[in-house]
Formats: C-alpha cells, structure tokens, sequence
C-alpha cells in the first residue's frame, strides 16, 4: 500500500495512488471555486473480501472522511431581492423600447413581492424547511430538481438532453488508420482502443470503491468518490408522464458486466472480477473480439437485428408505451432489459467512419463511395462530434444509458450519457483519464492486433464471457421503430453543431494579464456576442456546481445582468462590431469608457456565480417556493386578496394549482427563457469537442473549455430558427472576444499613461 498527499489548489485536483497506472494529475478539472486542502486516498489493489464486505468497508471509510454540509433552503427576503436585482436589465429594455417605464413597472414587481414574502410566501419557505427535514440529503436535490429537470421532460433525449463528448486520437495507433477509409466493418484497431480505454474507465472504477479515503480528505474528493458511483450501472427507465432512474443492484449477475452494441445486436461482456477489479486488458480485448466475430458469422447468415435502441431516441410517452408492450411481448424481453439496465456502461461500435454525407441508413455492410475528410480538419472534426451525438438514424445506440462509449472504425472515440444520474463534469473527469494514456502495446501478447476473419480471430477465452441479448418483437414494434427512425433522422438534419477553437489567447492572459476571473470574461464575451447578432438581452443559464454540499447538484448562474446589459449596448459597435451598426454610422467609444463598464460587469457575474455555488442561488428556491405554492389548497387562510387569481371552475374540474402574481408574472417565465445555455466543463485538453441541445428553438447550447493559451466553444443550434446560425455566432463569439481583448489592452495603456503623466507632475513639483 502506498500513500500519497497533494495540496488541492484552485487549479489543480489531485489524485495519487499506486497501481499499474499512476493517476494523471487533473489539471482544470475542477474549476477555481474549488476550496483548498488534502485528498489523500489509500487503495488496496484485489480485496480478498466479499462484495457485501466490501461494500460496507467502503460505507465505513466514507464515513470517516469531511462531513459534507447541507445544502441550505437559502433566506426568504435575499432570494426575492437577488430576482428583483435579475429582472431589471429586461425592464430597462422594455423603457428604452417605449414598451412600459422602468419605474412603474419594476414598483409593480416590487409589490407582488413584498406580498408575497409577507403572506403566503412564508408558508412556502416553512414547508421547504420541513421538506428538508425530512429529506436524507436536501431539500432540492432528494425531491425536486432530478425529476423536474430531467425525468419530468417528455421530449426526446437526442440532442435535447443528453451530453457529448469527442476523445482527440491515439498516436499510437498507425496513422494509415487514422485517416479512415471508406469500406464498412470492425477494424482491429478499433476493438484495441475500445478495450484500453474501458480498462482505465473500469479502472477508475474500482479504485473509487476500493479505496479507504482518509480523514483529509477535501469536500471535493468525497464530491467526486460519491458521484463517481451514480453514473455506473444504471439507466432511465420510460414512464408515461415522467421516467425513473433504474434501481442500482451492485449484486445483480450483470453488475460486472458491459453492454456492448454492434450493427445493432445486443450484447452482454463480463469485464470485471466480483470485486469489481478489471479484467486483463488483453481478456477484454478478446471477448469484445469474440462478440465482432459472432456478429459477422449471424450477418452473414442472413441474419438482421431488430434496432430496438431507435426506440429510446423517441418522445419518452412514445417510448414509455412502447416499453410497455415490448414487456408484455416475452418475458426474455424484461431479462434483456434488466441486463441493460444493471451493466455497467454501455460500448457501441459503429463499423463505419462517419463523413459529412455518412448514409442515413449505416446498417448496411456495403462500403460508403463518400471520401473521408483530412484528419484534424474541421469538416472531419465535426463528421467525429455529430456521429457520437447522434449516429444517423439513431441506430447502434441505447439513449437511456447513463454512460456510452462510441468507437468508429477509424478508432475516433467518444462518449454520450443520459443527463440525469450525474452532471457532465463527472464523466468528463473520468473520461479524461481513461484517455490520456495512449494505447500501451506491452498490455497485450501482439503489439498490432491481429485482422477480425472468420479464420483469423483469435478468442483466447473459448467464446466464455459474452452473451446474446435478443428481442422478441412483433409488427407494431418494427412499425414504430420506423417511425421513430424518421423522428429521429429529423432532430439530426435540424441541429446544427459546431465548434469553435479560439487560439487567441485563453485563462493565462486573463487572468493575469487582464486580471479577471476567466470564466465571468467569456461569460461577458457569450452576452456581447448574442447581443451583436440580436440586438436585444437574452435570459442566459449558465450551470454552477453546488459541489460543496452533500449530494449538490447545480445551481443556475443568471448571466444578464444591468451592468452586462451597459457594456454589450455600448461596445456593441465598436470594433469589430461595426458590422452590426445600421445606417447613421459607427458611434466611437472610448476604451477608458468601455473597460469599467466591462470590469463592473465582470464583478457582477463573479458574485452572482459565487453566490450559486455557495447555496445562494436563486432559481432552485424559486422553483420550490412555486411547487410548495401549488401544493396548498385554494382556500389557504393565510392568503391575501392578491395572491388569488379569479376562477370559475366548476366542481367538476380538476382542482386548480395555487398561483401567485409573483409567479404567474409574464416577465417572471420571460427571465427563465435561456435562449443562451452555457455550461464550462474544463480545459478540455482530451476533447476535441463537447456539448448538448439548445433549450429554445431560437437560441443557442453552449459548453466552452478554457485553457492557458485557447478556449473552445461548442455551439449546438437549429436550422428550422431563421434566428440562429451556428457558423456566424462563432464569428461573433471570436469578434467579441478580440474586442475584448483591445478593450482591456487600451484601458490599461491609458492607464499607465495616466500614472507616468501623474508622476511627472510629482517630479515638477517637487522641482
């Protein structure tokens, strides 16, 4: 056993242990809220116990380390004024366009307010302190925002929900492979790096579970041990009105097991021992060899799979009763899903290099006429990003998965999830270490994988360690997966994705040139842009970690804000923003004006960000404050006249839900329009590109990466919104940013002229 203790700095999360492979250190993983202290981790490589032993000597290491605080239901009062503090820049807005005077309206907000923190307000909060103490964890988080946010949404996970990632490539691997082709099959190569990279993911795994954390360890590393577990061995199940996430059973005879998709055809692969230890890597590779090998013998048998994974691309009530009836068809269709369910992750070959014009049916095992763009050139980068979005047709893939690793024939490697288990940043995390090591030859008997024949394949293992899953279906399923293969094929032809890599300088420049808070800077950059290319503030949703906290989620951070809206008005037509000034001229601004405006903004958006993370956000407790409303009767005594809306449903109706001005305020729902949704995940130094679906068919989803030296913007956007380009708010995110950067350069040159000019003045009169 081997210990080893870093410092935690805002930069720099740290995780050393001993074992075949050292823990990389995790640079910009963590963004800078991070608080500083120890993560010490002692690992025991292959217990001896069993797995209910193991299970509770993990459970009592757990609990020796920093206790977690709870996550607050935040004060009253602070929360209505910070939404009043929110909604202004709209009001102010609405004055400039003759619509309504700011005063007036913003008096009226203020009323609704003070109505209802006085009245029924305060039985709102006290019914959420209750919540809370009656909750394991929190209020927010044990209750409301998993099911609210995700498995409440009916619409499809594709694009919508569901999260991306692209893996930069192997270098080991020979670049003649790199380049692709266009012929279909598994290539050999492909199989490797699929069985490395899983490896150091099951790696990771198990040393999050085996590991007897110390005492010092930080609230970040107990952070990051908890949620590690929830992304493995689950899946959303479909339910009609709102889906569950399936129940882990770390005991169940799948719980070591992968699903592994190929042309379709499911199957289960043994990878880990009991006690959750990978396998060889060299075993994984030769089972997920033998699994390639068993497809190619039943494809060319004749044989075709039924691609019932379309099914989980579809509207969730769609599937939920499709679900239903594939259930009620065979009893071998719910062991199939249970095995779904309880494996591990899922792995998913596609026997094809993507291309711009990748066929919209890729089930064929006929090779593509389309020729493969250069490597590392953008259309090849973004044919990479699209296909582990969202493969054509939706085929080869289980959207409800929490975790699936994707493989194209050229070994272009990524990875897709279900939202709702954990946040982005987690998988990100791991993923990044499953990836930073290239493949390592000495791994495996022969330093280049043999050719996948009939004749050639070799299957150390006998053909022990995989198993067939297989549907039973009927007509009515086959006619809904076609159908829900048209759906599908839509959302894909509708979402414009791309990304952006800004070489211009990243994080290094400035914060130390610039002396600003890197993520608030691009932030400010994402306002300016929109505002460029709309000419009006968008509600803007940017995703702060409430990581601090036992079982913390996220908290919004509302981007727009007065001072915002005072910068992106007045360097809207400045530089390279002269594009956007209609005829009448550019009107000039001066840099020493400009760069106030732009700090001041700055300063806002790092405040409001801190105060998120720290549990004093606001659209968590509004949310609940409104569903705690809802639950109270009609005829709560503690109402006010304002606080009722007029009704006249009769008896017969449903009961109606409790409304409140406060609530039922047409610029209440306005300010939670996030036509922008942004998200920064890291330094992205192993992703060529990350994302997900905008929330609004007029607005844009953005998760952006920033580095020393660059920043990468992943831009998600729909062709059916005549309002939105992927390719031009790119331009203008690149615009803004150079602008930016002139901005800051000029203040700070005037400044230090002033200086100098202030220190000759001292000399003369000295003299």
């Amino acid at each position: 056993m081997t210990l080893v203790r870093r410092r935690v700095t805002s930069r720099h999360f740290m995780i050393y242990t001993s074992h075949v492979y050292p823990f990389k250190l995790l640079t910009d993983m963590i963004p800078r809220s991070t608080l500083g202290g120890y993560i010490t981790l002692r690992y025991f490589p292959r217990p001896s116990q069993s797995l209910p032993s193991i299970l509770s000597s993990r459970c009592a290491g757990l609990s020796t380390m920093a206790k977690l605080p709870r996550l607050p239901v935040p004060d009253l009062r602070k929360t209505l004024d910070r939404y009043l503090q929110s909604i202004q820049p709209f009001l102010r807005e609405d004055e400039a366009c003759g619509l309504s005077l700011f005063e007036t309206s913003y008096e009226k907000r203020v009323q609704w307010v003070d109505d209802f923190e006085k009245g029924i307000g305060r039985l709102c909060q006290h019914k959420l302190h209750e919540l809370d103490a009656r909750s394991p964890n929190n209020w927010l988080d044990d209750n409301i925002w998993t099911n609210h946010a995700y498995l409440s949404w009916r619409a499809p996970l594709l694009i919508n929900s569901n999260w991306w990632l692209t893996f930069i490539n192997d270098p080991s691997i020979p670049e003649s492979i790199l380049r692709g082709d266009t012929k279909s099959g598994i290539e050999p190569w492909q199989v490797r790096r699929a069985a490395y990279i899983l490896h150091r993911i099951l790696d990771w795994r198990a040393r999050m579970v085996n590991q007897h954390p110390d005492p010092d360890t930080t609230r970040t590393g107990v952070w990051l041990l908890a949620n590690t577990e929830k992304m493995f061995n689950t899946c959303r199940l479909p339910r009609a009105g709102a889906d569950i996430l399936a129940t882990r059973n770390l005991a169940s005879e799948y719980a070591q097991d992968i699903m592994l998709m190929l042309h379709d055809f499911v199957y289960t692969v043994r990878v880990c021992e009991d006690d959750r230890t990978p396998l060889p890597v060299q075993t994984i590779e030769d089972r997920i060899r033998a699994v390639v090998l068993d497809v190619i013998k039943r494809i060319e048998s004749g044989e075709n799979a039924v691609p019932v994974g379309v099914l989980t691309s579809d509207d969730r009530d769609r599937w939920a009763e499709n679900y239903q009836h594939l259930l009620s068809l065979s009893p071998a269709n719910a062991s199939t899903f249970r095995a779904i369910s309880e494996s591990i992750m899922a792995l998913s070959l596609d026997h094809y290099t993507a291309t711009p014009s990748t066929p919209a049916s890729p089930s064929s095992s006929q090779p593509s006429h389309t020729s493969v763009p250069a490597l590392d050139s953008d259309v090849e980068i973004h044919a990479h990003l699209h296909n582990t979005r969202s493969p054509p047709r939706a085929r080869n893939r289980f959207f409800d998965k929490s975790l699936t690793l994707s493989l194209e024939r050229n070994t272009r490697a990524g990875a897709m999830g279900e939202h709702s288990p954990v946040d982005a940043l987690v998988p990100s995390i791991v993923f990044d270490y499953g990836v930073i090591a290239g493949i390592d030859s000495s791994a495996f008997l022969e330093p280049v994988p043999p050719p996948l024949t009939l004749e050639e394949a070799r299957v150390s293992d006998g053909g022990k360690g995989w198993t067939r899953l297989d549907w039973v279906t009927d007509e009515r399923i086959e006619v809904q997966i076609r159908e829900a293969e048209e759906r599908a094929q839509a959302s894909i032809n509708n979402s414009e994705a791309g990304v952006l890599e800004f070489g211009g300088y990243g994080a290094d420049w400035i914060s130390s040139v610039a002396r600003l808070p890197p993520d608030a800077y691009t932030q400010l950059a994402l306002q300016l842009a929109w505002y460029r290319s709309r000419g009006f503030l968008a509600a803007t949703y940017e995703t702060a970690l409430t990581r601090m906290f036992n079982a913390g989620r996220t908290e919004c951070v509302r981007s727009a804000s007065v001072e915002g809206l005072a910068f992106v008005q007045a360097a809207k037509e400045w530089g390279r923003g002269a594009e956007c000034v209609a005829e009448g001229g550019q009107h000039q601004v001066e840099p020493r004006a400009l760069l106030p405006l732009l700090q001041h903004a700055i300063q806002t958006h790092a405040r409001r960000t801190r105060e998120a993370a720290t549990g004093r956000g606001i659209d968590r407790h509004l949310l609940g404050l409104k569903l705690m409303l809802e639950e109270l009767p009609a005829d709560t005594s503690t109402s006010t006249t304002s606080s009722d809306s007029p009704s006249s449903s009769s008896p017969t109706d449903p009961p109606q839900k409790r409304t409140h001005p406060l609530f039922t305020d047409p610029l209440f729902s306005r300010s939670q329009e996030w036509k922008l949704s942004t998200s920064g995940l890291s330094a992205g130094d192993q992703f060529r590109g990350t994302g997900f679906g905008a929330g609004w068919e007029d607005g844009y989803g953005i998760n952006y990466l920033i580095a020393p030296h660059h920043i990468k913007f992943c831009v998600e956007s729909k062709f059916s919104s005549p309002l939105t380009s992927t390719n031009k708010f790119k331009q203008h995110i690149a615009d803004a940013l150079w602008d930016m950067r002139a901005i800051c350069e000029a203040g700070e040159l005037e400044l230090k002229d002033r200086k100098e000019k202030l220190v000759d003045m001292r000399v003369q009169a000295r003299l």
